[in-house]
């Protein structure tokens, strides 16, 4: 049920979304046509090269891409060809806008991975009714791509959407030579939970916990998946240590707050967690993202042997904020 309920309220969104759409044209004659078209219903962006429309979708994602076939430097072919190839921008539906007429052309965009070829000069209705029907078929496809990612039984990320993330964070921070933090989570004493209150309460107690680590994130960038058992895992980009280090006491004060009693517990009458920390600016010459989970992995393992209920990382000596204490 806890898939059910995140997802299918997007489905009511679809209607009510401004879709972001990206125009490439070096002309700007055809720019202000396609603005004119869409801007009525949807956010509308602008690039005039190809190499303005990869650093875009890089930095803000569109919903889907109207390219221009021939320009300058970087035509659309090869632009179309990159954004296929990163993983990050390949689920972006593009469709070719061009003058030209050759079968052989729009067979080699449709094998590069367009969805659709649009002929110069454009019919408006036309252009419209074509991209709603991908910007459909994309919201469909992303729903259920959400589906595949939701932990079951929590309604945060899973454990395959946390490793994807993971490893395209730390591409991405490698190349911006940005730092990437990993907070490591675990529900203290939760075997005993469950021995003491059932099986249920204990799923009820996971889905609370959940609950209150995503609403601590501040960025649409963070995340938050369960790792596995009672153990979850937030993934922050273009985060810094202190930074982090805050973050997890934060969440840690939240679960707290939340008082589910917990008699069984030998650190507080309610329901607490144990947190690591781990942050560090990725090399571009390094794949290793595991190194930073055994990091994180590592200060949670001392936060537990340390007495639980409190938060660990990289650095000795860090006190929680507000003299709270474990």
């Amino acid at each position: 049920m806890s898939i059910l309920q995140n997802i299918l309220p997007s489905f009511s969104d679809i209607r009510t979304l401004r879709p972001r759409l990206l125009v490439v044209d070096d002309q700007s004659t055809n720019i202000q046509l396609l603005y004119q078209v869409f801007a009525a219903d949807h956010e509308v962006f602008m690039a005039t090269s190809g190499e303005q429309a990869l650093a875009f979708c890089q930095t803000t994602p569109p919903d889907l891409i109207l390219l221009d076939l021939v320009m300058p430097g970087m035509d659309g072919f090869e632009v179309c060809r990159r954004l296929k190839e990163d993983r990050s921008t390949s689920d972006i539906p593009v469709i070719f806008v061009t003058a030209h007429d050759d079968p052989a052309e729009e067979t080699r965009g449709l094998d590069l991975g367009a969805v659709d070829f649009i002929s110069k000069p454009v019919n408006p209705a036309v252009v419209r009714a074509r991209v709603r029907t991908q910007l459909t078929l994309k919201f469909q496809s992303d729903l259920l791509r959400r589906m595949v990612f939701i932990d079951g039984l929590t309604g945060v990320a899973n454990r395959r959407h946390f490793d994807e993330r993971l490893d395209s964070e730390w591409r991405r921070c490698a190349r911006s030579q940005s730092p990437l933090a990993l907070i490591m989570a675990d529900v203290d004493f939760f075997k005993r939970y469950n021995d003491c209150y059932g099986h249920q309460a204990g799923d009820e107690c996971l889905q609370k916990v959940a609950a209150v680590l995503k609403d601590s994130l501040n960025r649409s960038a963070d995340l938050v998946a369960r790792y596995g058992g009672e153990e979850f895992a937030c993934i922050l980009p273009d985060t810094d240590q202190p930074g982090a280090l805050a973050l997890a006491w934060t969440m840690e004060k939240a679960v707290r707050a939340l008082a589910l009693p917990h008699q069984c517990s030998d650190v507080a009458k309610v329901v607490t967690i144990s947190l690591g920390v781990s942050a560090m600016v990725p090399q571009p010459s390094s794949a290793e993202a595991a190194l930073l989970i055994q990091q994180a992995d590592a200060q949670l393992y001392r936060a537990k042997q340390s007495g639980r209920a409190q938060v660990c990382g990289a650095a000795d000596g860090v006190v929680p904020p507000d003299g709270a204490t474990g």
